[in-house]
């Protein structure tokens, strides 16, 4: 990571660092002091499209039922890291153990979508930033279903995530995703408790 001189901020990020039990105290051990930002949508919603993306670089992949639940719709498989990553409340708990409640962010992916000015706004407040980045940044893309960036004064092509982002789910039976729900739901309200935040999943 770059030295970060008076004045700058230094950001990095990466999917895997929240779910990766070593990571905390790596980071710890490099600077106590950092802010950490941790985006986290339905851990239903989550699973499938890890699942979707798995699916499109290899086809022929066992179906989201077949992976996700043991011996038909048996035990949840907490082994498959599509279904492990949504159990948050067990991934804060480690970080916890090396860093304030006061050093998160908690962003709601859906609210990302939704009000992405409104999500960026808490970034910049928990960084001790200005408000640069305001809703004149951002438009709907209909065809993704999420917003993309523009420059505030409309010049400059729009800025939009990459193909792999915003593709169709697959179509997951209902009573899977009943299940699933259920199996998350006292992890989820264990969550909200831990963060003081209703993600409203339930």
């Amino acid at each position: 990571m770059p030295r970060t001189l008076d004045g700058q901020v230094t950001m990095e990020k990466t999917p895997s660092y929240f779910v990766t039990r070593e990571a905390p105290r790596r980071i710890h051990s490099m600077s106590p002091a950092t802010k950490l930002i941790v985006v986290v949508r339905n851990p239903v919603t989550r699973a499938i499209s890890d699942y979707a993306q798995t699916l499109s670089k290899t086809p022929g992949l066992p179906s989201f039922r077949a992976l996700a639940f043991r011996r038909g719709l048996g035990p949840v498989d907490t082994a498959w890291s599509a279904v492990r990553i949504g159990l948050y409340a067990q991934h804060l708990d480690n970080w916890l153990h090396y860093f304030p409640l006061s050093h998160f962010l908690f962003v709601s992916g859906e609210r990302l979508v939704s009000d992405p000015a409104g999500e960026l706004g808490r970034v910049q407040d928990f960084l001790g930033l200005r408000r640069v980045v305001t809703d004149k940044h951002f438009y709907f893309n209909a065809t993704k279903g999420f917003p993309c960036l523009k420059k505030a004064q409309g010049s400059g092509r729009p800025r939009c995530l990459g193909k792999s982002k915003g593709r169709p789910h697959p179509r997951v039976p209902e009573a899977v995703i009943q299940r699933l729900k259920a199996f998350y739901r006292p992890f989820n309200r264990k969550f909200y408790q831990m963060t003081g935040q209703d993600f409203g999943w339930d």
